[in-house]
Order: C-alpha cells, then structure tokens, then sequence
C-alpha cells in the first residue's frame, strides 16, 4: 500500500504552498488519492506557512494530520514547531542551508538534510530551494518519482512561466541526487 502525510512548513515566499500543489498534482496524476490543506500565518510573505498533503492508493479518512509521517521544514521556526509532532521514524527533511540540522533528532527519526538555497544558487534562481527540497522529498520517500513531479509543474506553474519547468525539473533532480540522510 502506498500512503505518505506530510507537513510542509517554511516562510511565506519560500514557496511551501508550491510544493504542496505540486506534490497533490503529481499524486493525482500517478492514480493516488490526494488532499491538500493550505495554511497561512499572519502575513503572506515573511510570515509563516505550512501546508498539509495526503497521498494514498487507498480511500483517505480524514486530511487532518496530527502525527505526521513526513515533514519538509524549510525554516528555523517551523522545525521549532513541527519536529515533535512527526511520527517515530518518520521523515525529517530539512534545508540546511536555514535549519541547523544538529538540532534535529537522528535516534528518532530519519532525517534528510538538503542544501536547498545553495544549490538553487548554483542552478540560477534562488528561489527553486523549493523544488530543491522537494526533490530530497522523494528520494526519502519514495511516494512519487521525479518524473511525476515534472509532469505536474505545467498545472501548478502559471502559463506564462512554463519555460521555467525545465529548470524546476532540474532542480528537483539536484534535490533528489544531493540530499543526505545523517
């Protein structure tokens, strides 16, 4: 059975409402059911954010996580935040380029740390640290390939940016071939 949860939390603006679309897209085009539940902090940009994704080949109960099985944290005060909620085991996967990866549990969870900003840097646009991070995402989860993720960009990205799919693919790539699991 294929089942992944997963909280993704960073700053407004650091694109975590894109992973989340993304992520549901991809999962509805590889035969999954999905939910996706974004939520907003106070500000859209700068303030945090956080969204919930579901994907599962079997019907899902509820979209409410409250023991994360996986979690993208993006930023400082989102580790603060959701690190103790994930699930024994679970799937940490933090960008290092932000989070100090040493104050993330090893013993009781598996966590995946990806130089997220740093590489999107090397790539030509900053702001693909989300794809960057996504693509750590499925290397530790396995849940989607990354074939499914690029397919999916053409709905998640506005039209008149679809000549920047090529390098999201390739950020996510980077993302899933560089990310280290300590």
């Amino acid at each position: 059975m294929a089942y992944i949860d997963t909280i993704i939390a960073g700053f407004g603006g650091q694109g975590v409402m894109l992973i989340g679309n993304l992520l549901a897209y991809a999962g509805m085009h590889a035969g999954l059911n999905v939910t996706y539940i974004p939520v907003y902090g106070p500000e859209m940009r700068g303030g945090t954010s956080n969204c919930t994704v579901v994907l599962s080949d079997d019907e899902i109960g509820s979209p409410l996580i409250p023991c994360p099985k996986s979690l993208i944290i993006m930023n400082p005060p989102s580790l603060d935040k959701f690190q103790s909620q994930l699930e024994e085991n679970g799937h940490l996967i933090v960008n290092s380029s932000l989070v100090d990866a040493s104050k993330c549990d090893t013993k009781r969870f598996n966590v995946w740390t990806i130089d997220a900003n740093a590489i999107a840097d090397r790539l030509g646009n900053t702001r693909m640290a989300n794809m960057v991070a996504l693509g750590a995402f499925l290397k530790a989860t396995g849940i989607l390939t990354i074939e499914d993720a690029s397919k999916a960009l053409e709905f998640v990205i506005s039209a008149r940016y679809h000549n920047l799919i090529p390098a999201n693919t390739v950020a996510i790539e980077a993302g899933f071939n560089e990310a280290v699991k300590l």
